[in-house]
């Protein structure tokens, strides 16, 4: 028996992004130095692309011949307005190649040592005298120390390791030997298996300069009496050392200097370059009441080059294959430049738009550099005013910075939504509000969570005491019983 076949109709509605909204999409998640680049790659692959030449700035024909010597950019006449390189703002003093002059201030700034971490203890090897069997074993132990300087692996696993690649037959006390003479190179602590650890190796290297009083007690304070140490039972470790608490505190004075990462001083090979900078997209200045908003980058003014700027003529067309061949790769080349100088354009004005939007709705803190002044602010909130679709200001706003006067701060910083439906205020303004009670409390008898939350009751805020906990672990201020000081 044969089925009897049915065709039925079935209307379905979906969506289709064309290709200039998804190029303006993958511009906007880019930051301003991504975006730099892609201009570059843009200007190699695409002919019909080219930087537009500054047409109002003519040489001279007695000066033709020293015409590089004479190219003053925009910014050049503008810095020229200024008496002093001081009263120049901020982003006037970027320079033409994309980086920052030294005096520029970006807050966050990463910079690397000569060497990596694995590198400086190797040329500490180097000078000891180590057999090659030694040296052999010492490389391995470095291999296995972590970033922040602690033994990632026991001396057992490491014997085994170099018994298995290496066919050498170590004896575990070889390995601790070796690992011994590790634990003498610099810097203080290098080595360690934990942070008592740690903290006694770059104590003992103290006293081999200098025994204090203050020292020696340090040294006993981390030795017999961390547990007491760690939990801050000051009272308890006087009366166990039998000392009055100025005494005590002048050697958690000395523990206080030591350094519990001793690795950070060094790199772990994670850095490429000598230093690495975070690059605002966005310059904010103040003047008064009045704010300045400045969008930075250093993409060039981009045009179609001559010989695709015209359109082909019906009458090109009527010619033989060849030429309506060339005809055509001229036309789609210059609609690729077109459509790339278009997004570039949509993607700084979309930029511009919605930090303009932030600025608006945050005002108050870009007047004042004060925190406590964020105000709640959603996505859906800068789509009330600008119209731009959720998406489109996600991708507008990751990984975007702003400099202030006040620093480099991303962009997501500024956003947070109400700490409760009853509670009108940012998550930023309770967080500031705890971090001001707290500044002031007694650090002989530092206030609990709930003590906290009753001090913000007072001051307007409604809240509950697991909020104020976890508005206090989010920004790493500890427990009360950890903030005691003596």
């Amino acid at each position: 028996m044969i089925e009897a076949q049915k065709i039925d109709t079935e209307q379905i509605q979906t969506q289709r992004l064309l290709p200039m909204q998804v190029g303006v999409g993958r511009l906007l998640e880019m930051n301003a130095i991504e975006v730099e680049e892609e201009v570059k790659r843009a200007l190699e692959e695409l002919p019909a692309l080219e930087v537009a030449e500054n047409k109002d700035e003519k040489p001279s024909e007695d000066d033709s011949h020293q015409e590089d010597d004479y190219k003053e950019s925009a910014e050049d006449m503008q810095r020229a307005d200024y008496g002093d390189d001081d009263d120049i703002p901020y982003y006037l003093r970027k320079s033409n190649n994309g980086t920052y002059d030294p005096d520029d201030y970006v807050e966050p700034t990463v910079v690397a040592t000569d060497g990596t971490m694995i590198d400086t203890l190797t040329e500490q090897l180097n000078e000891r005298e180590v057999s090659p069997r030694q040296e052999t074993i010492a490389n391995y132990i470095i291999g296995n120390i972590d970033d922040n300087g602690y033994m990632a692996r026991d001396m057992r696993s490491i014997t085994e390791d170099i018994e298995m690649q290496t066919g050498l037959d170590v004896t575990v006390d070889e390995v601790k030997d070796v690992w011994k003479l590790i634990r003498t190179f610099d810097p203080a602590g290098i080595a360690a298996v934990d942070l008592r650890d740690c903290l006694l190796l770059q104590i003992q290297r103290m006293m081999e300069e200098d025994k204090t009083v203050e020292i020696i007690m340090a040294n006993e304070i981390i030795a017999d009496y961390f547990d007491l140490f760690s939990k801050k039972h000051f009272d308890k470790l006087a009366t166990a050392l039998e000392v009055s608490p100025d005494e005590i505190k002048e050697a958690l004075e000395v523990i206080r200097g030591l350094n519990p990462k001793p690795a950070s001083q060094l790199t772990s090979g994670g850095l490429e370059d000598g230093s690495r900078h975070i690059v605002p997209d966005f310059n904010i200045d103040v003047d008064g009441d009045e704010i300045v908003l400045t969008l930075l980058n250093n993409i060039p003014e981009l045009q179609i080059e001559a010989t695709f700027a015209e359109n082909p003529k019906e009458e090109d067309f009527k010619k033989d294959r060849k030429q309506r061949d060339a005809m055509a790769f001229i036309r789609q080349r210059r609609d690729e430049a077109q459509m790339f100088i278009r997004m570039l354009s949509t993607r700084q004005e979309t930029l511009f738009r919605v930090m303009s939007a932030i600025v608006k709705i945050q005002r108050a803190f870009f007047l004042t550099g004060d925190m406590g002044t964020l105000r709640p602010m959603v996505l859906r909130d800068i789509a009330a005013i600008t119209g731009d679709d959720l998406s489109v200001i996600s991708r507008a706003t990751a990984a975007k910075y702003v400099s202030t006067p006040y620093g480099v701060f991303p962009l997501k910083k500024f956003f947070s939504e109400k700490v409760n439906d009853e509670e009108d205020a940012s998550s930023h303004e309770i967080i500031e509000a705890i971090k001001k009670i707290i500044s002031e409390e007694s650090k002989r008898k530092p206030l609990s969570d709930e003590a906290i939350t009753a001090a913000l009751n007072a001051k307007g805020y409604s809240l509950a005491r697991r909020t104020v906990s976890k508005y206090r672990e989010k920004v790493g201020i500890p427990v009360a019983r950890l903030r005691k000081e003596i």
